[in-house]
């Protein structure tokens, strides 16, 4: 099971979560061409290693476990995946 990124990062971006992850699983990082242009942050669901370290470093509470996504939120869990190409 992977972390999903959700609406309340929209607009956001903080990357307090980027700076916690021991696997670079969530991008786009400031230093990454991209990064202006997207709406939100994603987790890379093939590379997260389920070590939840992101979920309280989120100012915005945005990450969830994929099987705590808010039902109003389920879409984003495709989201994050479509961002790598999955």
């Amino acid at each position: 099971m992977a972390y999903t990124i959700a609406e309340p990062c929209i607009g956001t971006k903080d990357t307090a979560c980027v700076d916690v992850c021991p696997v670079d699983c969530i991008h786009p990082r400031k230093d990454e061409a991209g990064f202006a242009e997207a709406v939100q942050l994603y987790i890379d669901p093939d590379t997260c290693i389920d070590c939840g370290a992101c979920e309280p470093a989120c100012p915005v509470q945005a990450i969830f476990p994929n099987d705590g996504v808010p039902e109003k939120w389920q879409t984003f869990i495709a989201g994050n995946a479509t961002y790598f190409g999955k």
